[in-house]
């Protein structure tokens, strides 16, 4: 995501004909179209990451790739069922909000600095992260663990590591990283029970979905939006973004 965001974002900043470090470090702070950019840039990074897990899963063609990963739906987990277990997980958030408060997020911040960031996070989060981020973590990466430690290990890994991506984003709010730490853990639970997908993207779908809308219809109520759905992180900034890396050492 870091090398994409690069690609789209490097020409615009060049067309500002300045490299004051002060001026640059302003522009990759505050610039909308910059940090609009940033975001668009998931869109070619899930392109690029749905056919890297298809070289994995299908070894470059010699295996079929959604029935190695399970796509399908359960006897006993229909779309309702789905929903059902979505309005559960909401509910929960909000009670999680009760106890340990709403503080703003980062995300939070980079949705309201403009309409167009706000439409396309919406987006991205609705329609593309669902089905992403379900192949990546409980299609190849639990698929993987399950085979070299176990399924409750395998499931355990794959919680812990799809809540923590998440967490720079939502920092310092306790509440909506207890969400979407639950969240993991019913998404995974579900791959680990039914051995498919398809419930697992319908579930996420849902989720981020609902909030969505709530999020582009945020500035038309009075109360505070609810928090952003989880999506790849997409800072606004470059060097924060590289700072961040270095930092993990990623």
């Amino acid at each position: 995501m870091f090398v994409v965001q690069i690609v789209f974002v490097v020409p615009y900043v060049l067309t500002r004909g300045t490299f004051d470090p002060a001026s640059l470090e302003k522009i990759l702070r505050g610039d909308k179209t910059v940090i609009l950019l940033s975001v668009i840039s998931i869109i070619p990074a899930h392109l690029l990451t749905l056919a890297l897990a298809w070289m994995i899963v299908t070894g470059f063609g010699k295996r079929p790739f959604w029935r190695s990963l399970g796509w399908g739906w359960s006897p006993w987990l229909g779309v309702w069922t789905c929903l059902g277990l979505t309005l559960l997980l909401h509910a929960a958030g909000r009670v999680f909000v009760a106890i340990f408060g709403d503080p703003e997020t980062d995300l939070e911040r980079l949705i309201m600095s403009s309409n167009a960031v706000r439409y396309t996070i919406a987006v991205l989060a609705t329609f593309t992260a669902p089905l992403v981020e379900e192949i990546v973590f409980r299609g190849v990466l639990y698929s993987g663990l399950r085979k070299r430690v176990g399924t409750v290990w395998g499931a355990a890994a794959v919680i812990a590591i799809f809540a923590a991506i998440h967490v720079p984003q939502y920092l310092p709010n306790v509440a909506v990283i207890s969400t979407i730490l639950l969240l993991s853990s019913v998404l995974t639970f579900v791959r680990a029970r039914t051995g498919k997908l398809l419930p697992c993207v319908a579930i996420h779908f849902f989720f981020n979905g609902i909030t969505s809308i709530l999020i582009v219809l945020a500035p038309y109520i009075e109360s505070k939006p609810p928090a952003p759905p989880p999506v790849p992180p997409a800072p606004g900034a470059l060097f924060e973004t590289c700072a961040r890396a270095v930092t993990l050492l990623f």
